[in-house]
């Protein structure tokens, strides 16, 4: 991108691909051109939903961040769908979380830190630590927030069910001999849930921030809501999207093609706020972005208290 001098986005989501990538900076600047790494769903969209929401506070504590594909019509053992790459799911599961404790960044190992939610109309849930949800955003919120975290959304059960597969192995790149043959057991498991797993049914993508700050002034929060810098405040915006059957795209689909959509036009457009190599939450106008999301029919409840 850079010696053709073409701007550049992707869908991204391995931490150590974005760093080799933000490293471009310099370069990118001097040809003139955006490189924008993570532009899907997690990390993605809701990168630019979280400086979204800081941006209605004074001051911002907390943001955390929960996001999952769900198939409509879970089956055991897993109640899980492949909604894209299989490499991709391991990673996630396995590679270790960044997150914002205490003022400070550090890491967290995935599928820990196990927790219920719930959202209307859905039965029991669940949600877990897992890698790349926060990609470079504990570096753009250092020494503004105390806390920030990621974790994937799953119906309750699953974390436990996948993880004991996991202890036992199963997710190894260490060839072992079986029957005098050396096997990667992470190939094995990832051809066995390729095969067993369901992958093109109907789905959900549902997607939680929670912000917790003081001073809430934009107009749309005034209602109800007091603005005095003292109070601490509790904002949540949820987002529920589910397959269109009118374009038979996945909600997986919608949520990831649609954030890399609106900011490929923006670059093409020169509606990109700076030039470089440049995480998108500092890249992109987050008013304009959700702007457009809303023209997608991906909407955003908002909540209070």
């Amino acid at each position: 991108a850079i010696e053709t001098k073409a701007n550049f986005c992707d869908l991204g989501g391995n931490n150590y691909i974005v760093d080799e990538q933000l490293a471009l900076d310099t370069e990118a600047k001097a040809a003139g051109i955006s490189i924008i790494p993570d532009c899907g769903l997690a990390p993605g969209m809701v990168s630019v939903l979280a400086m979204h929401g800081a941006a209605r506070f004074d001051s911002v504590d907390e943001i955390h961040i929960r996001v999952g594909g769900l198939p409509q019509d879970p089956q055991p053992p897993l109640n899980y769908q492949l909604v894209f790459s299989v490499e991709g799911l391991i990673n996630e599961y396995l590679e270790v979380a960044r997150v914002i404790r205490g003022g400070q960044i550090t890491e967290v190992d995935s599928m820990t830190e196990i927790e219920s939610l719930s959202f209307d109309g859905f039965p029991p849930l669940e949600a877990f630590q897992t890698s790349g949800g926060t990609s470079t955003l504990p570096d753009s919120f250092l020494g503004n927030l105390k806390e920030l975290d990621y974790k994937t959304i799953r119906y309750a059960g699953h974390c436990e069910k996948f993880k004991t597969m996991m202890d036992l192995g199963l997710c190894s790149s260490d060839e072992i001999v079986v029957d005098f043959q050396k096997v990667k057991p992470r190939k094995v498991f990832g051809e066995l849930l390729q095969q067993h797993l369901p992958a093109d049914g109907p789905d959900y993508v549902l997607v939680r921030l929670d912000f917790v700050g003081k001073g809430c002034t934009s107009p749309h929060v005034s209602k109800g809501v007091s603005d005095d810098s003292t109070v601490v405040q509790h904002l949540r915006y949820d987002i529920v999207d589910k397959l269109d059957p009118a374009t038979g795209m996945s909600a997986m689909m919608r949520t990831t093609a649609f954030p890399a959509s609106i900011i490929a036009q923006m670059m093409a457009t020169g509606d990109v706020i700076s030039r470089g190599a440049t995480p998108q939450e500092k890249a992109i106008d987050p008013m304009r972005f959700v702007s457009e999301l809303t023209k997608r029919n991906i909407n955003i409840q908002e909540s209070f208290a």
